[in-house]
């Protein structure tokens, strides 16, 4: 299984942008499906997560950023508005993903390779 993301890049304070994730693979199903993020020096943490149906979001992105999944396609988006310095930080995308195994049928975590988001003016 992958997960590739894209929609990073440079923009202004109060900008947006728009980060997708697609899983790929010998996918059964995929549960969650979440976002996170780690700045130099910080740890990582979590951005926001769907699973059934429902989202939630970090405090700090709360009102700005909106989490969005498409399940036919296995993807799932992250749109960023009113962005700030210090969202800048690398986005990574996380899913819970069921795949087939010989015992039958295994749950695991999978991450992307990140894509970078730098507000600056």
């Amino acid at each position: 299984v992958q997960l590739v993301e894209s929609g990073g890049g440079l923009v202004q304070p109060g900008g947006s942008l728009r980060l997708s994730c697609a899983a790929s693979g010998s996918i059964v199903s995929i549960s969650a499906m979440a976002w996170y993020r780690q700045a130099p020096g910080e740890e990582r943490e979590l951005v926001a997560i769907t699973s059934a149906g429902s989202s939630n979001y970090a405090g700090s992105v709360k009102g700005r950023f909106t989490i969005s999944r498409d399940n036919a396609n296995n993807a799932v988006y992250l749109q960023m508005n009113s962005l700030k310095p210090e969202d800048t930080a690398a986005y990574y995308c996380n899913a819970a993903v069921r795949v087939a195994t010989i015992e039958g049928t295994r749950q695991f975590q999978y991450w992307g390779q990140g894509t970078q988001v730098t507000v600056s003016s």
